[in-house]
């Protein structure tokens, strides 16, 4: 979907209200399919800002116009990258980990890279790079959010991610896929990436991961292609019943395990 940004002139509003009304926004946003990512309160001039995920500007307005009555003074379309750029950010800021990890437990683990990101940084210098790395979390992390998955770690030009439901996973995976091909279709430099899946009971040590179900995850997302997503026997099997479709590919040897694997890549 489109990303806008509004204004809103509030004189009449303090920064506590103004924080009330974007609560009142979340409240009701899906609903209406969209989502508030964002706001700014600028106390001088007595103006918010709000970054929305909505499919148009009138449906944008109509959730304001529901959960408070305050409607945009403006609204444009913005680019993605743009915003982050500039502002510094594209999502609320991040609280505390909500969702403590358990000592034991069955989960997926997802591994995300961004591929040629060394190369990106030398064609294209450390600010645009950090620029298009900026967008490339805030798309994953807003697909985390969609579908329960819980960031354990960034990996400089990657995330990895827990889910305790392994369909949750590869709909994540696959919305992420999709939202960077609508990002691409609008960006002067696309930014690809390759997603590895694996289910099973990792080691848990304060708020990181460890053992061999990482290391798997890891080792199938060094090897997928660009824009591609593979997971594991595991994953498949643990998606029985789920509305999902998996492709075979030829078992793989991975580094660090003896035995070939076999993959699959869900049909998007």
């Amino acid at each position: 979907m489109p990303i806008f940004l509004d204004r809103h002139d509030v004189v009449e509003f303090s920064a506590e209200e103004v924080a009330k009304l974007h609560v009142k926004d979340l409240e009701i946003q899906d609903q209406y399919g969209v989502k508030f990512l964002t706001y700014w309160y600028d106390a001088e001039r007595r103006t918010t800002f709000c970054l929305v995920d909505a499919p148009d500007k009138e449906t944008a307005d109509r959730v304001h116009a529901e959960a408070h009555g305050h409607v945009a003074n403006q609204m444009i379309a913005v680019d993605l990258s743009a915003v982050e750029a500039f502002l510094g950010r594209i999502q609320d800021p991040p609280t505390a980990k909500t969702k403590p990890i358990n000592e034991s437990a069955f989960r997926a683990i997802m591994f995300t890279d961004m591929v040629g990101s060394t190369e990106m940084t030398a064609q294209l210098g450390d600010t645009m790079a950090m620029e298009l790395l900026r967008a490339h979390d805030a798309i994953i992390r807003r697909c985390l959010e969609h579908h329960r998955g819980f960031e354990v770690k960034h990996r400089g030009d990657g995330i990895m991610a827990s889910f305790d439901d392994a369909p949750a996973s590869v709909a994540c995976a696959i919305e992420i896929q999709e939202k960077l091909a609508s990002y691409n279709e609008n960006s002067e430099t696309p930014i690809h990436v390759r997603i590895g899946i694996h289910a099973g009971e990792p080691v848990a040590e304060g708020d990181d991961l460890f053992g061999s179900a990482v290391q798997m995850a890891a080792r199938i997302c060094d090897i997928a292609q660009a824009d591609a997503i593979l997971v594991s026997r595991e994953v498949r099997d643990a998606c029985t019943g789920a509305d999902l479709v998996f492709e075979p590919t030829s078992s793989k040897r991975l580094k660090g395990f003896s035995e070939p694997v076999q993959l699959f890549s869900p049909a998007c």
